[in-house]
C-alpha cells in the first residue's frame, strides 16, 4: 500500500510538471501576453518557437518518469489495444485539428494572430456543441464567466501598462540594465542572473502579472546583449512555468494536489527530479538559441 500510495504522489508530480510545460506549446495565451508586454514581438514567431523547447522539456520529464518508475518498481498499466488507440485518436481528431487551423492559418498568412483568436473561439464553440459539452441554454452563463475572466486579464494588463509607463518615466529599466551590465558584460552571466531572478519571481507570482511587469524591465537588458526578443520570450515563459509547480504559491501545484487527493509535502520529494529536468531544459534553451529560433526561421518569421 505504501508503494501504491507513493506512486499516486509521483503521478501527481508528473501531471503537474507536464501541465505547466504545455503552457509554452502553442496556442498559448501567455505568449500573446508577452507579445503585448514586449511591444510587438511576433505572435506567429513566438507560437512556432515554443514547439521545440516544449517538446524537449516534455521528453526530459518522460525520461525522469521512466527512470523513477523503474527504480521504484511501479507496475505497468494495462496496454491499450490498437483499436482502442485508433478509436480515441479519431474522437480527439477534431480537437487536435484546432492547432492546424490556428497555427497553420497564422503561419501561412491566411489570417492574423488577432483574427486567429476569433476563429479559435468559434471553433471551440463548435467543438463544444460537437462533443455535447455545452448547449445553447448554458450560453448566457458561459458568456458571463468569459466576460469576468476577460475583465480580470484586462485589469491586469491596464495596471501593468500603467506600471510600465511609471517604470519608463523613472528610467528604472535603464537603471537595472546599467546595473546588470556593470556586473558583467558577459551574456552567459547576465542570462544566468536573469534566469535565477525569474525562477524566484515565479515561485511567488502568477504568470500573467509576472510577464507584464518584468518584460519591460529585462527585455532592454537582453536586447542590449543582442538577444532576440522571441528567444527571450521563450526563456521567460519557461522560467515562469517552473514557478507554477513550485511551492509555496504554485497554482498548478495546488490544483494537481487537490485532484490527486494528496498533500504538498508528499508531492515535493518526487517533484525534485522533475524540477532538475525542467531546469536543465531551461538552460539548454537559454544558451542554445537555435532551439527556439530555428523553426521560426524555417517559416520565414
Amino acid at each position: 500500500m505504501e508503494k501504491e500510495g507513493y506512486s499516486k504522489e509521483f503521478g501527481a508530480a508528473v501531471n503537474i510538471t507536464a501541465a505547466t510545460t504545455g503552457l509554452i506549446i502553442p496556442p498559448s495565451n501567455v505568449l500573446i501576453v508577452y507579445s503585448l508586454a514586449s511591444g510587438g514581438a511576433s505572435i506567429a514567431a513566438l507560437f512556432v518557437a515554443g514547439y521545440i523547447p516544449g517538446i524537449l522539456t516534455g521528453l526530459f520529464l518522460m525520461v525522469v518518469a521512466s527512470v523513477w518508475a523503474k527504480k521504484k518498481g511501479y507496475k505497468l498499466g494495462k496496454r491499450s489495444s490498437f483499436s482502442e488507440v485508433l478509436k480515441t485518436f479519431i474522437s480527439a481528431l477534431p480537437s487536435l485539428f484546432m492547432l492546424v487551423v490556428v497555427i497553420g492559418g497564422i503561419v501561412t498568412g491566411i489570417f492574423t494572430a488577432t483574427e486567429a483568436s476569433a476563429i479559435a473561439v468559434l471553433y471551440s464553440f463548435l467543438l463544444g456543441l460537437f462533443y455535447k459539452e455545452i448547449s445553447l441554454p448554458k450560453m448566457p452563463q458561459i458568456l458571463i464567466d468569459s466576460s469576468a475572466t476577460t475583465a480580470i486579464v484586462m485589469l491586469l494588463i491596464g495596471a501593468s501598462m500603467s506600471m510600465s509607463w511609471v517604470l519608463s518615466y523613472e528610467n528604472i529599466p535603464q537603471n537595472i540594465s546599467t546595473t546588470l551590465l556593470a556586473l558583467s558584460d558577459n551574456p552567459v552571466i547576465i542570462l544566468l542572473i536573469i534566469n535565477v531572478l525569474l525562477l524566484f519571481v515565479g515561485i511567488f507570482m502568477d504568470m500573467t502579472p509576472a510577464v507584464l511587469i518584468f518584460t519591460p524591465i529585462f527585455l532592454p537588458v537582453v536586447t542590449t546583449l543582442g538577444l532576440d526578443p522571441v528567444h527571450f520570450g521563450i526563456i521567460m515563459i519557461l522560467n515562469l512555468c517552473i514557478g507554477l509547480c513550485t511551492p509555496p504559491v504554485g497554482s498548478v501545484l495546488f490544483v494537481g494536489v487537490g485532484i490527486a487527493k494528496t498533500s504538498i509535502d508528499k508531492v515535493v520529494k518526487p517533484l525534485l527530479p522533475l524540477f532538475i529536468a525542467m531546469i536543465l531544459a531551461l538552460f539548454l534553451v537559454t544558451y542554445f538559441p537555435e532551439l527556439s529560433l530555428w523553426l521560426p526561421r524555417q517559416f520565414g518569421l
